[in-house]
């Protein structure tokens, strides 16, 4: 069974507006069966006599005709900088977990109406934070707090042993809501842990020394800690690898983050990282390299070639870009990637969901402010989702059948249908932190790509047709994904952050393009055509479509 699942909106309010056009569109699915899992979201139970509603409101309206009830579902905004943590007790068996809050959501008429059920309740003043309701066929919940964000000890104040408790306790209120929307789960035992585990550092074969420059620049000599504003690191030596992932792996020893170096192009066993084989990816990295013709320096090294693996962390983008001292630190690039993210993020303040399947990292880059000028940085975040989408039509990951890979402005990536009545689906998303430092930026790109995904998640996988014999791999795809960027990077210092080089193949890309042809280069540098003009602005992150069709959300 498939949830629906709507989170309360951190938009303008146009846009809100039209958000929920779309989503009334749900109804029908909610009508017949579907189940439906509203996020900062409040609910109100009436009679279906009162059926008119503002829609300044931006309230959906699901009705039980067995019982006559209308709920009207309203999304009330509150973004991560205003939230606090509460405690909450469900209703059912007492348990009682502390989650974040973002601002007061409203409850009407639940208590009392029919097949309608109370879940949670904030302990403090007993007030109704969630909710589950049974509609004609279906089935629609409410939560009115922040019970998808992992309790952890950058979002609240508790020590790590205090988080690990309220995490479990969240993950079981989590657990409960979805079996109250019908769906199984799968039993606790065949997921990992939910707290980090040690990360390891390492280098390509061919660059030993890469390892040894990181610590110089850090100015550790494991054993040694790293003390920064968000995290202190811990940095080993290889040969305590074995025993610190053990010990890690039975329970969480402390709140530190863990690093193992290993030195002299040294390799982790394959004990140590069952779920990613690290000399396979750097033999991938190598053949992908080669095959985009990237240049070998011995100055420096190129993306991908130091490398930073956890099986499970918090988030490959908050490790960096919530640790100045360390991020300015590192020597450029540095990739760090994970199997699993407990509080991944995602654009806006969202959260990033990493179920397994999904390829999720982090590439640190550090430019000088004279090679790239400040007002074209933007073109990095289209830089790095051209090449991701290169990768996946690279025969390395899907060949030919990537041709269906196609980039959504600014910072999305879908699979689009085989007419124009399929509706595109989301299958990666990029994010892109940059901090200034002197007359040098940092620049931390994150980016999810779901490779492996069973279904019904869309997946690069779910483009492979049944009897086709083509295996993908996290590895290859997180290898060629690396090399396809440098190649564009290195074209991109080269013409001073100018996006001019990409532009043809970024247009070609496109979501739009069966639809929409560019082919006169303008004086202002875009691109005029038949159904009107595209223009990528560097200054302040636009992308003018003087025909509006940036407001076609979807397809």
């Amino acid at each position: 069974m498939n949830v629906l699942v709507y989170s309360g909106p951190e938009v303008l309010q146009s846009s809100l507006s039209r958000s929920i056009a779309v989503l009334r569109s749900t109804l029908s699915y909610v009508e017949n069966g579907g189940a439906f899992l509203g996020l900062r979201a409040g609910a109100t139970v009436g009679t279906s006599l009162f059926n008119v509603i503002d829609p300044s409101d931006y309230s959906l309206r699901f009705q039980d005709q067995k019982s006559g009830n209308t709920v009207y579902c309203k999304f009330f905004p509150g973004g991560e900088d205003s939230c606090r943590s509460v405690n909450i007790e469900a209703v059912q068996g007492g348990a009682t977990a502390s989650l974040l809050e973002s601002g007061a959501v409203e409850f009407d008429g639940i208590e009392t109406a029919q097949n309608a059920q109370v879940i949670a309740r904030i302990m403090e003043d007993r007030k109704v934070v969630a909710a589950s309701l049974q509609t004609s066929s279906g089935r629609v919940a409410f939560w009115g707090v922040h019970f998808e964000t992992a309790v952890t000890t950058e979002n609240t104040s508790l020590s790590a042993d205090d988080c690990k408790i309220a995490e479990e306790k969240r993950q079981e209120v989590v657990r409960d809501t979805l079996r109250k929307l019908g769906l199984t789960l799968p039993s606790l035992n065949e997921s990992g842990p939910s707290y980090a585990l040690p990360q390891l550092l390492t280098s390509a074969p061919s660059r030993p020394e890469i390892v040894v420059q990181i610590l110089n620049a850090l100015n550790v000599q494991p054993p040694a800690s790293f003390k920064d504003v968000n995290d202190t690191f811990n940095f080993h030596v290889a040969s305590e690898a074995e025993e610190l992932m053990q010990q890690c792996r039975f329970q969480q020893t402390d709140n530190l983050r863990h690093i193992v170096a290993f030195t002299d192009g040294s390799m982790p066993s394959r004990g140590l990282t069952p779920l990613f084989d690290i000399g396979q990816y750097y033999s991938d990295l190598a053949d992908a390299t080669s095959r985009a013709g990237c240049p070998m320096t011995s100055s420096s090294w190129g993306a991908g070639e130091a490398f930073m693996y956890g099986e499970v962390v918090t988030s490959t983008q908050t490790l960096l870009d919530k640790n100045p001292r360390f991020l300015s630190s590192l020597p450029s690039p540095l990739l760090s990637l994970a199997t699993h993210q407990i509080a991944g993020r995602g654009r806006g303040g969202n959260s990033w969901v990493s179920p397994v399947g999904c390829l999720q990292f982090s590439l640190r880059l550090r430019v000088a402010l004279s090679t790239i000028p400040p007002a074209r940085l933007v073109f990095v975040q289209y830089l790095f989702a051209l090449a991701v989408v290169e990768a996946c039509r690279d025969d390395g990951v899907l060949g030919s059948l990537g041709d269906k890979i196609r980039l959504k402005w600014p910072n999305d990536i879908y699979i689009v249908g085989d007419d124009e009545n399929e509706k595109a689906t989301k299958v990666a998303g990029i994010l892109v932190y940059t901090t200034f430092d002197g007359n040098d930026v940092d620049i931390v790109i994150g980016c999810g790509v779901n490779v492996l995904n069973p279904p019904p998640i869309a997946s690069l996988a779910s483009l492979i047709p049944s009897g086709v014999d083509r295996k993908l791999s996290m590895e290859r795809t997180a290898a060629i994904i690396m090399a396809k960027f440098q190649s564009m990077w290195t074209t991109f210092l080269a013409h001073k952050g100018s996006f001019d080089p990409f532009m043809d193949l970024y247009l070609g890309r496109w979501l739009h393009s069966d639809s929409y042809k560019y082919d006169t280069p303008s004086p202002g540098g875009g691109y005029a055509g038949s159904q009107g003009f595209i223009d990528l602005q560097p200054d302040g992150n636009t992308f003018d479509l003087m025909s509006g069709l940036i407001m076609m959300k979807a397809r």
